[in-house]
């Protein structure tokens, strides 16, 4: 087993944070809020815009929290036509406890083109399965690599505090160049006008395209049975972001198109320096299935990702290392959604995945006019998908495709007071997993 000082400079335990974060996401499947980019007006058939605010209370169990109860509140249109804003807060029975703040799209005073999407959270989890060295039965094997055996993780409490701020700027080119502030049209939950991407391959013609700036700060404590270490870290992300989808929320044609640098310089009270490059595609196809559907699309997304800096020493121990949550890792909420969170990490990823996302005209939800009135679902989509990645210890096109992890399953999402929310399930080598969040997934 390695010490805890080698412990600290892989920073492999960060996986806790989307594992426990999953009861959150329970919650949110119904709160109005929205994807992180592509700011836009949504309006309906009579061209008003609409304000949506959620109160709940709200209970729940899972493993992480025990019984559990919070409280959450949203808004969408506020405190701009254009911005949504969230907070929530949670406690269980087995100790664990977390408050959230998130806002989308909050454009700056004094601006026009620069807007804020800011995060906070802070947590502190009880009995998480972190995938880090430090399990007894496994002392010659690296936690979390491509060919890791699924028990090889340590069971740890801990806070994890973290905040990101990304600044957005819109440039003026395409769809941006004359509206700053879409103007989305929606009628049952479908956009009839208003795109803002999807028709031309020129970002000169068609798209927005952002450049982002997102400082970052996490703190995240790890308290297993035979180690103690904080782990810090601080820096910035630098992304370009080229969104050439129709509408961001739930595309259907079109493309989105990120390269990003993330940098922990070493300053302050982070652990060690660090940079990582990566950079996704996600693109749209239409498709028609007879009169039964509603809305047919094929969704294709690829992406990759590398750490320069990442250096193993010859006794193994690794410095120089992006934590978990920037860096190449695989299994989650996002990618690879039949494996727990951060199951893989490494030096290089790479990552393909299609989905077909279909909705029929059939909604269940009419059915029970009491509860829709409550909930404002629009529509359910369902979308089989399927999914191949890997790590690896360098970034090599064929170490990258062979010996791949895959993962399968189906979606079903709901369009509920103007939110896409997603439950998917997912099967892999290694077992079943159950992934609820806000949004699409590509391009969150």
């Amino acid at each position: 087993m390695r010490d805890a000082a080698n412990i600290n400079q892989q920073k492999r335990p960060d996986m806790m944070t989307w594992t426990a974060h999953v009861s959150l996401i329970t919650v949110l499947l119904v709160v109005a809020s929205r994807s992180a980019q592509g700011q836009g007006v949504r309006v309906g058939p009579d061209g008003e815009v609409t304000e949506n605010t959620l109160n709940l209370p709200y209970a729940f169990y899972n493993d992480n929290f025990g019984f559990a109860a919070g409280y959450v509140k949203g808004y969408v249109g506020w405190p701009q036509k254009q911005a949504s804003l969230l907070g929530t807060a949670i406690a269980g029975s087995k100790g664990s406890a977390m408050g959230f703040l998130v806002g989308q799209d909050l454009q700056l005073p004094g601006t026009k083109r620069l807007f804020l999407d800011p995060v906070i959270s802070l947590g502190y989890y009880q009995n998480i399965e972190a995938y880090i060295d430090g399990n007894p039965d496994f002392p010659d094997e690296r936690s979390g690599s491509n060919d890791s055996d699924p028990d090889n993780f340590v069971a740890a409490n801990g806070w994890d505090n973290f905040f990101r701020l990304r600044f957005k700027y819109l440039l003026p080119i395409g769809h941006g160049r004359d509206e700053i502030i879409g103007r989305y049209q929606i009628e049952d939950g479908l956009l009839v006008s208003g795109p803002t991407g999807g028709t031309s391959m020129n970002p000169l013609e068609s798209g927005n395209t952002f450049l982002e700036v997102r400082p970052f700060y996490r703190w995240l404590q790890v308290d297993a049975d035979d180690f103690d270490t904080d782990l810090k870290s601080n820096g910035l992300d630098f992304s370009v972001f080229w969104d050439n989808r129709d509408f961001y929320a739930n595309p259907t044609r079109g493309f989105g198109l990120r390269g990003r640098h993330s940098r922990d310089f070493g300053w302050l009270d982070s652990n060690n320096a660090w940079n990582n490059v990566d950079g996704e595609l996600d693109a749209y196809i239409p498709f028609e299935a007879g009169s039964w559907l509603r809305q047919g699309v094929l969704a294709l997304n690829v992406w990759s990702s590398y750490s320069p800096s990442w250096e193993e020493n010859p006794d193994g121990a690794i410095e120089n290392n992006p934590p978990a949550y920037t860096g190449s890792t695989l299994g989650g909420l996002w990618r690879m959604r039949g494996f727990p969170s951060q199951r893989f990490n490494d030096k290089a990823a790479v990552y393909y995945a299609a989905e077909l996302r279909m909705i029929p005209h059939w909604n269940p939800f009419d059915a029970w006019p009491e509860l829709q009135r409550y909930v404002g679902v629009q529509w359910i989509q369902l979308a089989p998908f399927i999914e191949v990645g890997r790590v690896a210890p360098h970034w090599n096109a064929d170490a990258l495709h062979e010996d791949m992890q895959w993962s399968a399953g189906m979606g079903v999402r709901v369009w509920a007071k103007g939110l896409v929310g997603r439950i998917d399930t997912a099967f892999s080598e290694e077992g079943m997993g159950i992934q609820m969040m806000i949004s699409q997934p590509f391009q969150f």
